[in-house]
C-alpha cells in the first residue's frame, strides 16, 4: 500500500544531513507507512515528530526487526512453499473456520484436511485437490478449482497469514526497512511527520561578470542532489549555510563495544588559492574609485536583506579618463542584460540563529537519483581589481584578483567561481565563506604584466643592553631582516599592487605601515603606475643575546667589555682582579702537577730499587749494594712525606683561591642601556 504521507518540504545543510517533512491524510484507525533504507534508520528513530494536526492520536510508531528474513520466517506458525502454496497453507490450518463461496452458494464450516482424488475426464482420469469442511454436523468435501473464494473468519489464522505475506514481502527489497505509524481518531485527519536522513551536502558556485564602468555583478547556483528513493514533486526547497551539531548514534541495532577506527591521513592534490581574511587594517578607501587608478565601481546596495529581490537595474555608466583600466570590456552588456533577464533570483533569505536559510520562492521537483541547480543569488556587490603577491605562491608574478566586498546583503557559502570580463572567460577561483560586509581577496589568474623580484639580507645589529648578574655576562641585541621586493609594471595601465609579507614573530622597524593583517602576513598596499618600477623595503627586528661566562675570561675579554661599554671601569678592574687570582690559581696547579709527576717518579724508582734487592744474593759485596739501595730508598721515603705535606697545603690554597673567585664574580652586579 502506497504511503498517503508525501514530502512537502526539503532543508539541506552543509554538514550532511537533511530536513524533510511529510503531509497527507488519514481515516479513522488507518495505519501510514514510510519505507526507509536501512543505514537511516538511526537518523529517523533520533529525528522523527509524528502530530495529528486535527484532534487524533498516534498510538505507537513500530517498525521493522533487525532479524534476518531466515529467522523472522522460522518464528511464523505458518510455512509455504515455492510451489503447491494453496494446498500446502490449507493443510497446515485443520480447525481453521473458513467462509467458501462455490457457484452462487456461501458455505461455513471447518477445514477438516485436503486430499487428492482422481476424476474423471473424458478418457482420461486427472487427480484433483477436494477440501473437506465440517459443516454444522456434516462433512462437505468440494473442489478447490472451483472455489471462488475462500475466507478465513479465525482472526488469529489472518494476521499469522498477514505477517508471514508481509515479512517474505519485505525480503524484496533488502535494504529497506518500514516504519508504521499507528493512528486512532475519528473521520479524515492530516497527519504530520518529519525527521532528518542523511543527505548529499548542497554546493554552490559562483559567477562573476566584470563590465566596464558598471559594478561587478554576482551569480550564485545551488546544487542539490535528490539520492533517494522516491521524487520530490513540488517540494518547499530551503538551503541552510552553517554547520549546526549532528551526528550519527546507533538506535537500531543490537550494541556492541567498538574499537576506534584509525585511517591513514592522505595528501590532497594542489588546491586553488584562498587568501587569508584581513582583520586589522588601514583607514578603508572606497572601492568605487575614478576610472584612472584601475578600480571598478560599485552602484548603492541595500544594507537590509529583502524577502524577495528581482534582478538588480543597470548601475549608472561611470566615465573613466584616458588610458583608464577599467575591469570590463566594449561595454556592449549583453551578457549581463541576458543574465539579469533569464535568471531574475527573487530567493526568500533570513537569519536562523548563527545559521542563513536561502528559501526558493517556487515549488522545486527533482526526480530521483536526480540533481538540479537552483538560483540563489543574482546582485551586484562591491568590488575593484588589485594585484596580490604572495612569494610562497608564485615568486616571479603577482595573482589578479578581485577584491571582493560582500555588499549583498546574504551570508555566501563557499565555492568555485568562474570569472568573465568583457564577454569572455578569464580564470576561476574558490570562494570562501563570507558574512555581510565581510572583505576577501579572490585570485583568479596569474598577472604577467607585473614581474616581481626579491632580495634578502641578515644581520645583527648594535648591543642595546648588558646585564652582568651572578657570574654571566648577557648582551642584548638586535637581529635585523631587510627585505626589498621589486616591482615592475609593464602594462599601459595603474595597478594597484598588494604585498603579502609573511609574519613570523618579529617587528616592523622603519617601514611603512601595512594596508592589512591577517593571521599569518602583513599586506602592503603599492600603486603602481604604467610602465615603471616599484621598490619596498621591510625591515624586521626580533631581539637576540649572547652570553659569557665570567670564570673563562682573561684580560683581552676584559678589555673587549670595557672598550665596548658593556662594564664600567669599577667592573673591569673587579673582573682583573679575578683574572689575576685565576692566574695565582693556575701557578698553584702547575706546582700542584709539577709535585704529583716527581712523586709519581719517586714511586717507580722504589720499585725498581726494591726489585733489585730481591734479586741480589748472599755475599759480602752484594750485603754492600744492598744497604746502599735501603739508604736511598729511606732518603726518597723522607722526600715523599715532604711533597705530601707540600700537596696538602697547595690543595688548600686552591680550594682557597677558587673560593675567593667565586665569591667575587658573584657579588657583580651591573647593567647598563646602551
Amino acid at each position: 500500500m502506497p504511503s498517503p504521507l508525501s514530502i512537502r518540504r526539503v532543508v539541506l545543510y552543509k554538514h550532511g544531513v537533511g530536513y524533510f517533512e511529510r503531509r497527507g491524510k488519514v481515516t479513522g484507525s488507518e495505519t501510514a507507512h514510510l519505507d526507509f533504507k536501512a543505514r537511516d534508520m538511526n537518523d529517523v528513530l533520533k529525528s522523527m515528530t509524528v502530530l495529528d494536526l486535527n484532534g487524533g492520536s498516534v498510538s505507537a510508531v513500530s517498525y521493522d526487526s533487525t532479524k534476518p528474513l531466515e529467522q523472522l520466517l522460522s518464528e511464523a506458525t505458518i510455512r509455504i512453499p515455492e510451489h503447491g502454496s494453496l494446498t500446502a497453507l490449507l493443510g497446515q490450518v485443520k480447525g481453521a473456520r473458513v467462509r467458501a463461496r462455490v457457484g452462487g452458494a456461501q458455505v461455513e464450516g471447518a477445514i477438516v484436511g485436503l486430499e487428492s482424488l482422481p476424476v474423471v475426464q473424458g478418457e482420461a482420469s486427472v487427480v484433483r485437490p477436494f477440501l473437506t469442511l465440517l459443516v454444522g454436523a456434516s462433512l462437505r468435501t468440494f473442489d478447490v478449482l472451483e472455489l471462488g473464494e475462500l475466507e478465513f473468519l479465525d482472526e488469529a489464522v489472518r494476521k499469522d497469514l498477514e505477517f508471514y505475506l508481509a515479512t517474505v514481502m519485505s525480503s524484496y527489497k533488502k535494504d529497506s526497512k518500514r516504519l508504521s505509524i499507528l493512528t486512532a481518531g475519528e473521520g479524515s485527519r492530516e497527519l504530520f511527520v518529519s525527521y532528518v536522513l542523511e543527505s548529499p551536502v548542497w554546493k554552490t558556485s559562483y559567477r562573476i561578470l566584470l563590465d566596464e564602468g558598471q559594478s561587478p555583478l554576482l551569480q550564485g547556483w545551488a546544487m542539490v542532489d535528490n539520492t533517494g528513493d522516491e521524487d520530490w514533486v513540488d517540494v518547499e526547497l530551503s538551503l541552510i549555510a552553517g554547520l549546526p551539531v549532528s551526528f550519527v548514534h546507533d538506535l537500531y541495532n543490537p550494541r556492541y563495544l567498538r574499537r576506534p577506527v584509525v585511517e591513514v591521513r592522505s595528501e590532497t592534490g594542489v588546491a586553488p588559492i584562498i587568501p587569508e581574511e584581513a582583520y586589522e587594517s588601514a583607514p578603508a578607501e572606497p572601492m568605487m574609485e575614478s576610472a584612472d587608478d584601475g578600480s571598478f565601481g560599485s552602484a548603492d546596495m541595500a544594507s537590509t536583506i529583502m524577502p524577495a529581490m528581482a534582478a538588480p537595474p543597470p548601475a549608472p555608466r561611470m566615465m573613466r579618463a584616458k588610458g583608464g583600466p577599467m575591469i570590463g570590456g566594449s561595454g556592449r552588456g549583453g551578457m549581463r542584460e541576458a543574465l539579469e533577464q533569464s535568471t531574475a533570483v527573487t530567493t526568500l533569505t533570513k537569519e536562523v540563529g548563527d545559521l542563513f536559510e536561502y528559501g526558493v520562492d517556487r515549488p522545486v521537483t527533482v526526480h530521483r537519483n536526480q540533481s538540479a541547480l537552483v538560483p540563489i543569488v543574482h546582485r551586484p556587490f562591491e568590488g575593484r581589481r588589485v594585484l596580490l603577491y604572495n612569494r610562497s605562491t608564485r615568486e616571479k608574478n603577482p595573482m589578479s584578483c578581485i577584491e571582493f566586498k560582500n555588499t549583498t546583503g546574504l551570508t555566501l557559502e563557499g565555492g568555485p567561481v568562474t570569472i568573465t570580463e568583457d564577454e569572455t572567460y578569464v580564470g576561476e577561483a574558490m570562494l570562501d565563506t563570507l558574512k555581510p560586509d565581510d572583505v576577501r581577496f579572490v585570485p583568479y589568474a596569474v598577472e604577467l604584466s607585473c614581474a616581481m623580484s626579491v632580495e634578502e639580507d641578515k644581520e645583527d645589529g648594535p648591543v642595546f643592553r648588558a646585564r652582568l648578574n651572578r657570574g654571566t655576562l648577557v648582551v642584548e641585541f638586535f637581529h635585523q631582516r631587510r627585505t626589498k621586493v621589486l616591482a615592475r609594471n609593464k602594462a599601459k595601465r595603474p595597478q594597484v599592487l598588494f604585498v603579502e609579507h609573511p609574519r613570523t614573530g618579529w617587528e616592523l622597524k622603519d617601514t611603512v605601515a601595512p594596508a592589512e593583517t591577517t593571521d599569518g602576513f602583513w599586506r602592503f598596499k603599492r600603486e603602481l603606475a604604467p610602465g615603471t618600477s616599484d621598490t619596498l623595503v621591510i625591515t624586521e627586528r626580533t631581539k637576540g643575546h649572547r652570553q659569557y661566562y665570567l670564570g673563562n675570561l682573561g684580560l683581552e675579554e676584559v678589555t673587549f667589555f670595557l672598550d665596548s661599554r658593556y662594564i664600567d671601569p669599577r667592573v673591569a678592574q673587579a673582573l682583573r682582579d679575578v683574572v689575576a687570582m685565576r692566574e695565582k690559581q693556575s701557578a698553584v696547579a702547575r706546582d700542584i702537577q709539577r709535585l704529583n709527576e716527581e712523586r709519581t717518579q719517586l714511586f717507580k724508582d722504589q720499585e725498581r730499587i726494591r726489585s733489585n734487592i730481591d734479586s741480589l744474593k748472599s755475599g759480602a759485596s752484594q750485603r754492600e749494594l744492598v744497604e746502599r739501595f735501603v739508604t736511598k730508598l729511606n732518603a726518597q721515603e723522607d722526600r715523599l712525606e715532604s711533597i705530601g705535606r707540600e700537596l696538602e697545603r697547595l690543595e688548600q690554597e686552591r680550594t682557597r683561591l677558587q673560593a675567593e673567585v667565586n665569591q667575587r664574580i658573584e657579588s657583580l652586579s651591573y647593567e647598563a642601556d646602551l
